[in-house]
């Protein structure tokens, strides 16, 4: 298995499948243009490529501000469901640790949904601390 940051159009595309597992709303049509305009403001894509095809994905920043510093920020972290238990997101967790010391990073922060109880399992035992809540206000409301 390899880890790797997606550049072409083609490995982007080939993240879809298993990106829709996390964000199901996202029309593959519009997947490859989105990634694009967020480039622009620093976001990446990575993926686990394995002789089956991409199984893991994640979609990250590395940003800074006062009160963390340097620091990366996942947006979107999944695993194919058929590829779990595995060993995977272990070890993509820690490829993308190592990337995000090799930035400069002082700390990785995500948030995830209150519903996802697998993945809030998948952190702790990964090490990653529950340290707050994330509020949100809906302004289209």
């Amino acid at each position: 298995m390899n880890n790797q940051i997606a550049t072409t159009d083609a490995e982007i595309g080939a993240c879809y499948p298993v990106m829709k597992e996390l964000r199901p709303h996202l029309k593959e049509e519009d997947f490859l243009s989105r990634v694009r305009n967020l480039e622009n403001s620093g976001y990446r894509l990575a993926f686990v490529q394995h002789p089956e095809g991409v199984v893991a994905v994640a979609g990250f920043w590395i940003r800074e501000n006062l009160a963390w510093g340097r620091f990366m920020y996942l947006d979107d972290l999944v695993t194919l469901a058929s590829h779990r238990s595995q060993g995977i997101g272990s070890r993509f967790l820690a490829w993308l640790r190592n990337y995000a010391k090799q930035a400069g990073c002082h700390q990785l922060h995500l948030d995830s949904g209150t519903q996802r109880k697998d993945a809030h399992r998948f952190y702790e035992r990964e090490g990653v601390a529950l340290f707050g809540y994330h509020f949100a206000d809906d302004l289209e409301q």
